[in-house]
């Protein structure tokens, strides 16, 4: 009889030390499964609403107007590619800006320019301005470089870096407020997709155009 339970007892102590081994190696594969193998897929899903080609740094509602299509000019990866001018040139917001550009004979001074921040007012700042008035700017060269110029800073100012002062190429200072992704030009243009990468600088755009003061 003695022997008899000096059997079982071993035979509980054999189970019991088998189950642990059995739970330390289930603890094992558990754990393998859940290393990092799977955030490679899971980690594009989290980006759904950025458009192609975006870097994360964008910002603003017309933003969205962006192409998407990388092939096309005014996508965020042919912009990033090209001169400031070459790339404004290839955004469909930026149509009566172009021709602004080109009729100032700016567009070469702007691409060979090292680094510049440029307030490119959109189709519909332009479309603010009364008919008579912009086709009268349109042909006064000076004029126009004068306010072309206006919206141009040297260097390329980051978002974390644009509330402030700045000295335009013009020559005289413009002041831009707010924070975050809400900011405000001469207090009256706001701007509205912000931090748009080309090779030589950086392009907020704009929803007013700014006149130079007197």
């Amino acid at each position: 009889m003695h022997a008899r339970r000096k059997l079982t007892a071993l035979a509980a102590v054999a189970a019991f030390s088998l189950a642990l081994a059995l739970s330390a190696c289930g603890g094992e594969t558990t754990a393998a499964t859940t290393q990092p193998t799977g955030l490679p897929t899971t980690v594009p899903t989290a980006l759904p609403s950025m458009p192609a080609g975006a870097t994360g740094g964008e910002f603003g509602p017309a933003c969205a107007s962006i192409p998407t299509d990388p092939a096309n000019p005014g996508s965020l990866e042919m912009m990033a590619q090209q001169p400031v001018a070459t790339a404004a040139a290839g955004n469909p917001q930026l149509s009566t800006l172009v021709a602004a550009i080109q009729a100032g004979g700016l567009a070469d001074t702007l691409n060979s320019a090292e680094a510049v921040t440029v307030f490119a007012p959109t189709n519909e700042a332009f479309a603010k301005i009364p008919k008579a008035d912009l086709d009268k700017v349109l042909a006064d060269k000076e004029l126009l470089k004068k306010i072309l110029t206006y919206h141009v800073v040297s260097g390329k100012t980051a978002p974390d870096a644009l509330a402030g002062t700045h000295k335009t190429l013009e020559g005289q200072d413009l002041t831009v407020t707010g924070s975050g992704t809400e900011f405000k030009v001469n207090d009256t243009a706001m701007v509205v997709c912000g931090n748009i990468q080309t090779r030589n600088g950086v392009v907020y755009l704009v929803d007013s155009v700014l006149m130079p003061p007197a």
